[in-house]
């Protein structure tokens, strides 16, 4: 454990932050997300190919004490009563075929029934974003054929506008609220050549786009990280033990067996007093080491190297 120290670094610990913070974000956040996004366009192309192959139904069979149930979106349904023009707003800030437009939404009175919002289409803007004029919808009763569509979110106020009551989103309850009606929750969107139909707004591809995929690639980023991590911890491990075997190398220095320089056919006096032969033995590497912890050795080059790049070592 002593080795592996290092990992208690200020460098180390916001690394090892980072890469948790990643891996919870990958598995956690972004990987739903787009998986999320996936099953959603899956079960809305499965309704809008299932209504392609349906017979339309009257509209009072879809409705409930609450609105349109959401498995019953993009279902064809007709509808029988009389538009309310004087109740009409724009939708703000739409785009059509990457045009810039609005829609044109206007409750409708069905006939011994409740009040629902249609759209009627879309418009362009003339002059930048002013609004062009907009035919009115036509007066008495009506047969429409549309689908059945989900009430959207809300993000800002109605704002009045180029004598338009203009909103951001379709949402019944705040039109309702903004023009004095109450609507169902959710709307119709006009088939072609309808009563009071403008541009009419086309079905969404029925592809389930990308999402899938990101959602897989997210998943394996969020694998990939701890590997990484673990890679560079182990790389870092390896270099410091061989730094630290070749410092115990560097501190021993060679070692040195010493030689009979004395010449085999040299005479010994006769007086010369008899010396015991000193026996040499080389120490051992855990002599070596304990040498190397007490004795102040000179800094070696690999030392100083890693000193630079670590800083003290701990």
């Amino acid at each position: 454990m002593r080795r592996l120290r290092f990992l208690l670094r200020p460098g180390w610990l916001a690394l090892a932050a980072v890469v948790v913070m990643f891996a919870f974000l990958c598995f956690w956040v972004l990987a739903p997300w787009q998986l999320g996004k996936n099953t959603s366009n899956s079960h809305r192309n499965d309704l809008i190919t299932e209504s392609v192959d349906s017979d339309p139904v009257a509209v009072g069979e879809a409705l409930s004490s609450t609105g349109f149930a959401p498995d019953d979106e993009w279902r064809r349904v007709v509808a029988e009563g009389r538009y309310l023009p004087e109740k009409e707003v724009l939708v703000r800030l739409r785009s059509i075929k990457e045009a810039p437009a609005y829609e044109v939404v206007t409750p409708f009175q069905l006939d011994d029934g409740p009040i629902v919002l249609v759209n009627r289409g879309y418009v362009t803007p003339i002059q930048g974003t002013q609004p062009p004029p907009i035919e009115l919808a036509p007066s008495g009763e009506v047969t429409l054929n549309a689908r059945l569509r989900q009430s959207e979110g809300t993000s800002r106020e109605p704002i009045q506008e180029a004598d338009h009551l203009q909103v951001y989103n379709i949402n019944p309850q705040q039109i309702g609220a903004a023009v004095g009606i109450d609507a169902v929750d959710g709307y119709l969107q006009l088939d072609d050549d309808q009563p009071g139909g403008l541009g009419v707004i086309d079905l969404p591809q029925t592809d389930s786009g990308p999402y899938l995929s990101y959602g897989l690639q997210w998943l394996a980023f969020g694998i990939m990280a701890p590997l990484g991590l673990a890679y560079f911890v182990r790389a870092e491990w390896r270099e410091r033990r061989k730094s630290m075997q070749r410092d115990i190398a560097d501190s021993a220095g060679p070692a040195s067996v010493p030689e009979d320089t004395a010449p085999e056919s040299a005479s010994v006096p006769a007086d010369a007093t008899a010396v015991e032969p000193q026996e040499f033995t080389l120490p051992t590497r855990r002599e070596l080491r304990a040498k190397a912890k007490t004795v102040s050795a000179p800094r070696t080059a690999n030392a100083a190297r890693l000193a630079d790049r670590y800083g003290k070592d701990r």
